[in-house]
């Protein structure tokens, strides 16, 4: 991922000398919003912005996952950087950046404001008219997704309500600490207390999960909503990657019986299969991660089905 300092990139995202050996992520930097009211600085308008994301990673594939959903295809284009994150951080391959023709996402971020100082991260939510980032927080980029677009596609399938607002965003926090970064905070521990807690915390809420999707369909009941999508990028990810890389290795998603009939219900929703790239996800972990796997060797296995049937009992 790395950083811009004074204008020059810098190899290096996160920090743990100063931490006790704990994986701490740092914070996004653009929180900007989009908006169809009269006024707004970013006018809720079809073919101004640009999403930049990678394949690879789950907090950028729950902004694809959105724009799938609410039919957004058609409003806001897309480029993909490379799986893999080396010395240079995110990289524009064959494919390219189709707006500007730059060979790196730093170069982005630097277009927007050349003064800026920071992470380099995905995704990108960028406004063509201004040529700025407006966002680059995936929790705040979901949410835009989720309504401000429903005036010019008429999809107004909402995945967070405001009955359930509150339950929502404590599910999401927990979810978020122990599980979509939990998974990290193990990997990227560099003390065995920092990881064994990290991995507790982990396995315990994943049991909480678990119990959960015995009694009802979704996280929320039988309402479908972003906490969901907000776990699933990193459920699709477990068996492949944090299990072996990662060193969470109690058990495999695949060997829970309700969280593992629960993903698979997920992935077979219209549109989301095409969302994940097992390639692109394996590629990324496991020749990125040098401190980790310096070889970078990527296991061939294992052998994942997300399209068997989920045999969820009390559907």
């Amino acid at each position: 991922m790395g950083l811009i300092v004074k204008g020059q990139w810098v190899d290096k995202w996160y920090d743990t000398a100063s931490s006790g050996g704990e994986f701490i992520r740092q914070q996004s930097q653009y929180r900007n919003t989009i908006s169809s009211k009269a006024g707004s600085q970013y006018p809720a308008e079809p073919g101004r912005y640009h999403l930049y994301l990678s394949l690879a990673c789950p907090w950028a594939h729950r902004a694809l996952i959105f724009r799938q959903l609410k039919q957004l295809e058609n409003i806001i284009s897309v480029s993909v950087v490379e799986p893999e994150m080396l010395d240079k951080g995110w990289v524009f391959g064959a494919s390219g950046d189709e707006l500007y023709q730059l060979s790196e996402l730093s170069a982005l971020y630097l277009k927007g404001d050349e003064n800026y100082q920071g992470r380099v991260t995905v995704p990108v939510l960028w406004d063509k008219k201004t040529q700025t980032i407006v966002n680059n927080e995936s929790s705040d980029i979901i949410r835009i997704f989720n309504s401000a677009f429903n005036e010019l596609t008429a999809n107004r399938d909402d995945y967070y309500p405001e009955a359930l607002r509150v339950e929502i965003d404590t599910v999401n926090s927990r979810i978020y600490n122990d599980i979509n970064n939990g998974v990290y905070r193990a990997g990227f521990a560099t003390t065995q207390a920092a990881y064994e807690t990290a991995y507790l915390q982990l396995f315990t809420t994943l049991d909480w999960l678990e119990a959960r999707l015995a009694t009802q369909r979704y996280l929320l009941g039988d309402k479908l909503t972003e906490a969901d999508w907000r776990l699933f990028t990193t459920l699709i990810r477990f068996d492949a990657v944090y299990h072996g890389h990662f060193k969470c290795n109690r058990q495999k998603i695949s060997e829970f019986t309700h969280l593992s009939g629960y993903l698979r219900e997920l992935y077979q929703i219209q549109g989301i299969k095409e969302t994940v790239n097992m390639s692109h996800i394996k590629n990324h972990y496991y020749r990125s991660h040098s401190s980790i796997n310096p070889t970078g060797i990527v296991p061939l296995g294992p052998d994942l089905d997300f399209c068997a049937a989920h045999n969820r009992a009390y559907l």
